[in-house]
C-alpha cells in the first residue's frame, strides 16, 4: 500500500482559521520539501512560518520556476540529471500532486468544477458527472468555473481530434461538456455583461439536468484586467457571491491531483475565510475508462517542480491573508 501523502491544511466549517498554521507548517516544512531544497543547493532557513515560506517562495523562484509569466503549456522543461529527477518525482508523490483520493464525504453543499486546458475541462466535468451518478449527494449547485482564456491552436486540434467541437475559449470548452456529458440543450437561466474585453467580462448560464442538482457554468472577470486574465482565485471568489456561500457550507472542489495543493489553498484562503465553509478538494482520477478520451498530457519532474513552487505561493498567500475577524 503506497503511503499517504503529507496532510494539506485544513479549514474547519464556522472556524476557518483553525489548524491552518500548523497545515501549512506540516507541509512546506516536510522532509520531502527539505530534500528538495538541499538537492537543489538549498540550506534551510532558520526562523519562524514566515520566514520558511518568504523563503520558498524566494527559492522556487530561482530554481523551479520555469514559467516566467507564461502559461503552463509554455514553460521550459528542465535539464534534470536522473537522480535528480527521481527525488522530484518521489517528493511530488509525498506531497499529494500525483494520486488521485476519493471524497471523504457522501455528502456536499455544492460541488465546483475548476477550468484549465481543453482537456482538463472536458475530463473534470466528465469526472463530476461520474460522482454525481456513483451517488454522491450536493444539495445546492454544481458550479463550473473558467474564464474567457483563448484556447491555443493546439488545444482546439486535440479537441478536434477526440471528435469534440473546436472551441475558442475555455468557457466554451466547459459549457459544451456541460451540456453533453449532462444532456442539457439550453440554460434554464443566464446572465453577464459583454464589456468588450475577456478580462472584464462575465457570464453565467445554469442548466438543470433530470434527477441531479443544477448545473452553473460560469466565466468571472479579472481582479486585475490590467494585468492578466482572470485566474482561480478569482473565479472561486466570483462564484462565491453568486451562490451565497454561507457558513458551515461544505465545498469539494475538482480538479487535477497536479494542482490539489495550490487550489485547495487557494479555495481556503478565498471561500473558507471569509464565508465560514469546509472545503474538501479532489483531482481526477485518471482510469475511468470514460475519461480515456482525452488522456492527461505526460507530467514531467518539471511541471511537478513547477507545481510545488504554485502550492509554496498558494501556502504563503494563504497564511499572509488579512485576517477578517
Amino acid at each position: 500500500m503506497p503511503e499517504l501523502p503529507v496532510p494539506l491544511p485544513i479549514a474547519a466549517p464556522g472556524e476557518p482559521t483553525d489548524g491552518m498554521a500548523a497545515g501549512i507548517t506540516g507541509w512546506v516544512c516536510a522532509e520531502p520539501m527539505r530534500r528538495l531544497v538541499e538537492r537543489f543547493g538549498g540550506s534551510w532557513p532558520d526562523g519562524d512560518l514566515t520566514d520558511v515560506l518568504r523563503f520558498l517562495d524566494e527559492f522556487s523562484a530561482r530554481h523551479w520556476d520555469f514559467r516566467a509569466g507564461r502559461e503552463r503549456p509554455d514553460a521550459r522543461e528542465p535539464d534534470l540529471d536522473p537522480g535528480t529527477a527521481e527525488l522530484v518525482l518521489a517528493s511530488a508523490a509525498a506531497l499529494g500532486l500525483t494520486r488521485p483520493v476519493p471524497p471523504v464525504r457522501p455528502a456536499y453543499a455544492h460541488l465546483v468544477v475548476l477550468g484549465g486546458l481543453a482537456h482538463a475541462c472536458v475530463r473534470r466535468v466528465r469526472y463530476a458527472a461520474h460522482l454525481l451518478r456513483a451517488g454522491l449527494r450536493v444539495e445546492g449547485e454544481v458550479a463550473v468555473l473558467g474564464s474567457f482564456r483563448q484556447l491555443a491552436d493546439w488545444e482546439r486540434r486535440t479537441l478536434a481530434d477526440a471528435g469534440l467541437p473546436a472551441d475558442d475559449t475555455e468557457v466554451d470548452v466547459l459549457d459544451s461538456a456541460v451540456r453533453r456529458v449532462f444532456q442539457v440543450t439550453a440554460p434554464a437561466e443566464q446572465d453577464g455583461v459583454d464589456a468588450g474585453h475577456p478580462h472584464h467580462s462575465w457570464s453565467s448560464r445554469t442548466y438543470r439536468p433530470a434527477g441531479l442538482p443544477p448545473v452553473r457554468v460560469l466565466a468571472a472577470p479579472s481582479s486585475e484586467p490590467h494585468r492578466r486574465r482572470a485566474h482561480t482565485a478569482d473565479t472561486q471568489r466570483f462564484w462565491a457571491g453568486h451562490v451565497q456561500l454561507a457558513p458551515g457550507d461544505e465545498v469539494l472542489m475538482v480538479t487535477a491531483p497536479i494542482y490539489v495543493p495550490f487550489q485547495h489553498c487557494d479555495a481556503l484562503r478565498t471561500l473558507a475565510v471569509p464565508y465560514g465553509c469546509g472545503i474538501d478538494t479532489v483531482g481526477v482520477d485518471p482510469a475511468l475508462a470514460d475519461l480515456a478520451v482525452l488522456p492527461e498530457q505526460t507530467l514531467t519532474p518539471g511541471r511537478y517542480l513547477q507545481e510545488i513552487r504554485s502550492a509554496i505561493r498558494s501556502m504563503r498567500a494563504l497564511h499572509d491573508r488579512p485576517d477578517p475577524r
